[in-house]
């Protein structure tokens, strides 16, 4: 492997894949076709899966670019069932009160569509939860503060990842995001660099799903060129 000095660091040569333009168009058409079949899933099954199918998608998520090449986020697992339970407790009594006073009208009418309500039975029928956490700084080994950069895009584009993995396996996902999730760090007990950001349960669909029947933007309403 060819490698070159850059400031005093080793750069290796990049080794990427070219394909003709047709083999671009086909396998970009491919890509978004299948991505296109992606539904956020709330009826998940407590069917079982192979932790380690769980430990690939999160390495293909952990390949998303980060500011400074931090990394700055931390996947937690949840397989407990005690655990799943304290959590969809807390989530629970945050969305009560979300649904029955924080939410404006015009808000709640939003999500008339998508059919949601405060009850969450996902959050311990899934066989997994990941609890996304964003490391809003690190410590060195004396526990001294060490910056990261851009978190809250690294870790957004890193959850995009992983949600596209989870596809890609032919498991269902979807965001969850109780508010405030301060709970989240109390019962997992994550340090204090830590900062919720997601709840993504990971599982099969259960059988005879329906998802809401919506629109996808056209590209047109979506993207400009100049």
């Amino acid at each position: 492997m060819k490698t070159k000095e850059i400031n005093g660091f080793t750069h290796v040569a990049y080794e990427g894949v070219t394909f003709s333009e047709a083999e671009m168009l086909q396998r970009s058409k491919e890509y978004h076709e299948w991505n296109d079949k992606r539904r956020s899933v709330r009826d998940i099954s407590a069917r079982e899966f192979p932790r380690k199918i769980l430990d690939q998608i999160i390495m293909t998520a952990s390949t998303a670019p980060s500011g400074a090449h931090k990394q700055p986020w931390i996947f937690c697992v949840v397989s407990d069932a005690e655990i799943k339970s304290k959590i969809r407790t807390a989530a629970e009594k945050e969305e009560y009160d979300s649904y029955h006073g924080r939410m404006s009208e015009r808000w709640l009418d939003d999500l008339k569509p998508i059919g949601t309500d405060w009850q969450k039975p996902f959050l311990e029928q899934a066989p997994y939860l990941v609890v996304l956490f964003k490391k809003v700084y690190d410590k060195d080994a004396n526990g001294g503060k060490v910056n990261n950069y851009y978190v809250n895009e690294s870790v957004g584009i890193a959850a995009g990842m992983f949600i596209s993995a989870v596809h890609h396996a032919g498991l269902v996902t979807l965001t969850h995001t109780p508010s405030p999730m301060n709970f989240l760090s109390e019962i997992l007990e994550r340090p204090d660099n830590e900062r919720a950001f997601l709840v993504l349960p990971v599982g099969y669909a259960a059988d005879d799903v329906y998802v809401p029947d919506l629109r996808r933007k056209e590209l047109e309403e979506v993207a400009v060129y100049y």
